[in-house]
């Protein structure tokens, strides 16, 4: 399948810089959405070197009105065939062993949980009169297993898991295709941040490609990498208190920032 219009967000960096740059071809539209300005610019310069036709926006997903306004206007000159929500924000235990706190993890909530739901909610209409279109949801393995040093990033990332899932099944038979994705570690400003184990890490170009790829080909989902995604998938089948022990086993603490 190929996409002529996409939409990323947090697309300045990381993971959402990849999966640009990984769409950029010749007269692909580009809508690309971060609150970073000038590293948006970056990428955009990387994506028209490619021959693609990128467009910025600097806008927190958290601002449902403005991103609206934004997704608008970019339809209004070609209709979006894939929107990607991708903007994502961590916190956890702090190396001193203070918890995240009540505002951290209503951030957390707010950006990956409810700004994914405002990109889905601004492309939707479109997609649904077209009877066609894409979305990809990038939610994380830590959807599957709530980790005791990152109960907001847990939350959220498993609350945009059930969404998608609603979505998928309810979308499919008008037409649209609705992928659910869940990445394991990867290269990252967000993920060098933690301090502690990063098992089977990737870097952010290799997680874009097999990203890119199950969009292309309309997978239901995609979890990775597969060891770590069955065993977090199995641990709901083991006793509770044999998995808290091992989850604890892997402790992490995030760096300010």
């Amino acid at each position: 399948m190929r996409f002529r219009h996409v939409v990323i967000t947090g697309a300045s960096r990381g993971l959402g810089a990849s999966l640009a740059r990984r769409f950029a071809a010749p007269g692909v539209r580009l809508g690309l959405i971060a609150r970073d300005e000038a590293a948006l610019a970056g990428v955009a310069a990387d994506c028209a070197a490619r021959g693609a036709l990128p467009q910025v926006a600097r806008c927190d997903v958290r601002e449902a009105e403005a991103l609206a306004r934004i997704v608008a206007g970019w339809e209004a000159e070609a209709p979006v065939d894939l929107a990607i929500a991708n903007a994502g924000i961590s916190a956890g235990t702090r190396p001193d062993g203070r918890a995240e706190g009540l505002a951290a993890l209503r951030a957390q909530i707010e950006v990956n949980l409810l700004g994914a739901v405002h990109l889905v909610e601004a492309v939707l209409p479109g997609m649904q009169a077209r009877r066609q279109g894409s979305l990809g949801l990038v939610a994380s393995l830590a959807a599957f297993r709530g980790l005791p040093d990152s109960p907001g990033y847990c939350a959220s990332k498993a609350g945009l898991w059930a969404y998608g899932e609603a979505l998928r099944a309810g979308l499919g038979p008008r037409g649209l295709r609705v992928t659910l994705i869940a990445p394991g570690f990867f290269e990252s400003a967000m993920g060098e941040r933690w301090v502690g184990p990063r098992p089977l890490s990737l870097t952010a170009g290799a997680a874009a490609d097999r990203i890119a790829r199950a969009l292309q080909q309309g997978d239901a989902q995609l979890a990775f990498p597969w060891p770590l995604a069955w065993a977090l998938r199995l641990a709901p089948l083991l006793p509770a208190a044999a998995v808290d022990a091992l989850v604890r086993r892997m402790a992490f603490q995030v760096r300010e920032g």
